[in-house]
């Protein structure tokens, strides 16, 4: 049984998301143009890993931008269940512009760590970053916000990823702090591989959340646990099985057995499936449920179930 209407988001919570994306492509680009021009007066090994993650973050916005239009577009001929899946591609494009920054950083900051060099005007450097801290906070309750409203992936794997931007950036700061109060020059290069560590683990987590969207894995056991209860609330129905779920984008699409009594009308059955389905679509909105009505006590075989 499917929907009458296809799955869609309303024009307002698909305009949060396209907002979502200019405002981290445009945050990346300023803060790209503000830690250049401070890592070129410090000359900081620190500094320059947050220049690197800044541009990881602008190719990384660039390409949320472009796969949620195309994740926003409607379902078509050629693609029945919607375009989704676009966002865990642009992740996994992510995860290896991170990847590939993050082992540079290292090369570069093992190299400082073995010629030290002294970190010059740190006090640009700390300006640059309390600025960064404070616009990447902005931009990240904003995303918080069209999360909530919208409960996108992209937005969501953004929004942490500039979360612990915060974090990296303060983290810079004190190092250069350091390097300036206690004059210990491989303070700096330091930092700079725990950030490059950081990086490493991020591209891990941005590409596992990728693949486990493009590979269809099940959702966590207790909304599973969840949409099992809802479906045996019904007076009517007397248990389900073959309940299968997976997610695309902001898309997510639920199907299982539901059994009746076989002495019911057809009619009957179809009225406690739409009833059944209601109800789940009541805790998962953006779900597309799909039921199959079997009489209890019947078993059938379904090889390709796993």
């Amino acid at each position: 049984m499917e929907p009458d209407t296809p799955l869609s988001l309303d024009h307002s919570a698909a305009r949060l998301m396209r907002w979502a994306t200019y405002a981290s492509t445009f945050t990346a680009a300023l803060l790209i143009a503000v830690k250049l021009t401070a890592w070129v007066m410090t000359d900081s090994v620190a500094l320059l890993s947050t220049l690197i993650d800044s541009t990881l973050d602008l190719g990384a916005s660039v390409l949320n931008l472009m796969a949620v239009r195309h994740a926003l577009t409607p379902a078509d001929r050629e693609h029945r269940f919607g375009h989704g899946k676009a966002e865990a591609l642009a992740g996994l494009g992510q995860a290896a512009f991170i990847l590939g920054s993050g082992a540079l950083l290292l090369v570069e900051a093992m190299g400082r760590l073995i010629h030290p060099q002294a970190v010059a005007r740190s006090e640009v450097g700390i300006g640059v970053l309390i600025f960064a801290i404070v616009a990447t906070a902005i931009l990240v309750r904003f995303q918080r916000h069209v999360v909530s409203r919208t409960g996108s992936l992209a937005i969501s794997a953004d929004s942490l990823h500039y979360a612990g931007d915060v974090a990296l950036n303060g983290s810079v700061i004190v190092s250069l702090l350091l390097s300036r109060w206690l004059e210990i020059d491989w303070i700096d290069p330091l930092f700079a591989i725990a950030i490059g560590g950081w990086l490493l683990f991020n591209a891990w987590q941005v590409a596992r959340g990728s693949l486990d969207s493009l590979m269809d894995h099940e959702l966590p056991d207790a909304e599973r646990n969840r949409i099992r209860d809802i479906a045996r609330s019904h007076p009517q129905v007397r248990n389900l099985h073959d309940l299968r779920t997976r997610t695309a984008g902001h898309q997510g699409f639920v199907q299982f057995h539901l059994e009746l009594d076989g002495t019911l009308l057809l009619m009957d059955a179809h009225r406690i499936a739409d009833e059944v389905e209601q109800a789940i679509l009541t805790e998962f909105p953006r779900f597309e449920v799909i039921i199959h009505e079997d009489p209890v006590g019947i078993r059938e075989s379904h090889p390709n179930f796993g």
